[in-house]
C-alpha cells in the first residue's frame, strides 16, 4: 500500500498547505513509468492546477466537455467574481458532482479505477470526478442455462449493468446492496444483494465477515470468492449456486436467499444452497406444473443413473451375474467373448476416453468442436469394439451415463458426479454390489452432514420436512406454494395470500 500523504510530518489523511512539493508533482513522480496517465496543466486566475486521468478508461468527450472546457473558459476571464476553488467544493463550478480526496493514496487508487483527478497545487486540494468508461459487451441470451420459455437475458461482465438487470426484476426499496472492494491490487468490486425482511440476517452477517476476511492479491472470477469461503469444507459438491440468469437471482432473493455479484464476471453466487435445488432448472417455473414435474422426475432418475450405472454394471457382471436375466446374460457374455480385459478395466478405459473427448470438445473451436466430439466418440467406440478392447454393452453403458450427466442443470454438480463415478467404479469392480451400496450410503451420509450458511444441505430430506416437498420431486401449482421454504428463511414465510 502507498504511504504517501499530503504535507510533511503531519497525521495520516490530512491535506496540508505547507507541502514542499505540489500534489501534482508527487503524483507525477509516483506514476513516472505509467505512459497512459495524462497530466494536463491549467493556470486559472493566478493559481495552477493539474487535470490527471487515464485516457483509456474514462469518457474523454465528457471530460473535455464538462471539465476541461470550463477550466479554459475560466482562465480566459480577466478576473473571477468569486473564488473558483470554493465553487468547485460547493459543486457550483462544474456540471458534474465531485468528491474530495483526503490522502494521496486515496486519489491514486481512484485514478486507476477511472476517476478524473483535479489537483489544486497551491492549496493541495484534490477533487475527483467519476467519468469511468470500460468497453463492455451487450446483454445477450444465456449460453449455459438456456430455456425455451422465459426470459433470455443473461448477466455480462459489467457490474452496473448486472445490477440494473436485477433492479428491473425486483422494484422494491427492500432490495439492498452492500458494496465490497476485494484484492490488494485488483480492487475488484463485489456486491451482496438481498431482500431485507425476507432473508435471514445471520446469513448476511456471516457473508460480511467472510468477505471482509479475504486478503489476497486479486480475484478475477466469482469462483475465487467461493473458494476463499470454502476453506475447511472437504467436499467435491458445490456449496454455492452459480447462475448467469437475472431471473434466477431474483427468484432466489424472493425465497430468502442472498446473492453475490462481482464486477468482471457474468455470473452470480447464491447462498444458502441445498442439494435438491441444484437439480432444479429455472425453466421448471415457466412451464405447466404437469410438464415441469415430469421433466424433474426424469432429471432425478438420470442423475442417479449418471452416478451409479457403470459401477452397478461392473459389480453385477463381475460378482452377481445371476441377477441378470438368462437371455441378456448370454448376450453380454457373447459380446465379451473376445475382450481380453476385465469389466472394471474396460469400464475405466471407456470412462477415461469419454472424459478426454468431452474435454476436447470443450477446448476445440465451437464451429468444429461438436462435430469432432460426436464423430470421435462413434469412430473410437466402434474401433474399440472391433479390436476387442471393450464390449458393445460397455459402450452402451458409458454412452448412457455420459448423456445422463448432461441433463444435470448445475455444471459443478455434474463435475462432482463425474469425479465420484471413478471411486464408485473401483469399489464396484473389487467388492461387488455390497461395496457400491456401502459407498453410496457414505456419500449420502456425507451430504446429510453438510451445511451451507447454517442450512442443512439435504433439507427437506434430512431433516425430513414434508411441507417443503411441494417443490422438490414434483412442482405443485404456483397457487399451492403459499409459503417460502424453511431451508432458506424463517422470516416473512407467507409469500402470497390465501384465497
Amino acid at each position: 500500500m502507498l504511504e504517501t500523504k499530503f504535507g510533511t510530518g503531519q497525521g495520516a489523511g490530512s491535506v496540508m498547505n505547507d507541502a514542499k512539493e505540489t500534489v501534482s508533482s508527487q503524483m507525477k513522480n509516483l506514476l513516472a513509468t505509467s505512459e497512459d496517465v495524462v497530466f494536463q496543466p491549467f493556470h486559472v486566475h493566478g493559481r495552477s492546477c493539474t487535470l490527471i486521468y487515464i485516457c483509456s478508461i474514462i469518457n474523454m468527450s465528457m471530460m473535455q466537455e464538462k471539465i476541461a472546457e470550463f477550466l479554459i473558459e475560466e482562465s480566459a476571464m480577466a478576473e473571477a467574481a468569486e473564488d473558483w476553488a470554493a465553487r468547485i467544493e460547493r459543486g457550483t463550478f462544474f456540471p458534474l458532482p465531485s468528491t474530495k480526496a483526503r490522502t494521496l493514496e486515496e486519489a491514486l487508487n481512484q485514478l486507476v479505477q477511472g476517476k478524473v483527478i483535479l489537483c489544486l497545487d497551491e492549496s493541495s486540494e484534490i477533487f475527483m470526478f467519476d467519468l469511468v468508461k470500460y468497453e463492455k459487451r451487450s446483454v445477450t441470451q444465456s449460453q449455459n442455462e438456456m430455456v425455451v420459455i422465459g426470459p433470455q437475458e443473461a448477466f455480462i461482465e459489467d457490474i452496473e449493468t448486472n445490477l440494473s438487470l436485477l433492479r428491473h426484476k425486483i422494484k422494491h426499496p427492500d432490495l439492498k446492496t452492500v458494496r465490497y472492494e476485494i484484492g490488494r491490487y485488483t480492487k475488484t468490486i463485489v456486491y451482496v444483494v438481498y431482500l431485507e425482511g425476507v432473508c435471514e440476517p445471520k446469513v448476511v452477517t456471516e457473508l460480511d465477515q467472510e468477505l471482509r476476511s479475504i486478503d489476497t492479491d486479486g480475484i478475477f472470477g466469482i469462483s475465487y470468492i467461493a473458494e476463499q469461503m470454502k476453506k475447511g469444507n472437504r467436499t467435491p459438491f458445490p456449496l454455492f449456486h452459480y447462475t448467469e440468469r437475472p431471473d434466477s437471482v431474483a427468484a432466489s432473493l424472493l425465497e430468502g436467499r442472498v446473492g453475490m455479484m462481482q464486477d468482471g464476471t457474468p455470473s452470480a453466487l447464491i447462498v444458502p444452497v441445498t442439494f435438491l435445488s441444484l437439480i432444479q432448472s429455472s425453466e421448471d417455473y415457466y412451464q405447466s406444473f404437469w410438464s415441469a414435474s415430469w421433466i424433474r422426475m426424469i432429471r432425478i432418475f438420470f442423475f442417479v443413473l449418471s452416478m451409479l450405472l457403470p459401477s452397478l454394471y461392473v459389480a453385477i457382471t463381475t460378482f452377481q451375474p445371476e441377477m441378470i436375466p438368462t437371455d441378456l446374460l448370454l448376450t453380454i457374455t457373447a459380446a465379451r467373448e473376445n475382450v481380453t480385459f476385465s469389466a472394471l478395466t474396460e469400464a475405466l478405459i471407456m470412462e477415461l476416453t469419454f472424459e478426454g473427448l468431452r474435454e476436447a470438445g470443450t477446448r476445440i473451436p465451437k464451429p468444429v468442436g461438436q462435430t469432432i466430439s460426436v464423430i470421435g466418440a462413434i469412430v473410437i467406440g466402434q474401433a474399440a469394439v472391433q479390436a476387442g478392447i471393450v464390449s458393445s454393452p460397455m459402450v452402451i453403458v458409458v454412452s448412457i451415463t455420459g448423456i445422463a450427466s448432461y441433463i444435470i442443470p448445475h455444471f459443478e454438480l455434474g463435475l462432482a458426479l463425474r469425479l465420484l463415478r471413478f471411486p464408485l467404479l473401483l469399489v464396484g469392480g473389487t467388492t461387488g454390489l455390497l461395496g457400491v451400496f456401502l459407498m453410496t450410503f457414505l456419500v449420502f451420509g456425507h451430504l446429510a452432514n453438510l451445511r451451507t450458511f447454517g442450512s442443512p444441505y439435504m433439507q427437506p430430506l434430512a431433516p425430513l420436512i414434508f411441507k417443503d416437498w411441494k417443490d422438490i420431486f414434483v412442482r405443485v401449482p404456483s397457487p399451492a406454494m403459499k409459503s417460502r421454504s424453511s431451508a432458506y428463511t424463517t422470516r416473512n414465510v407467507r409469500r402470497q395470500k390465501t384465497k
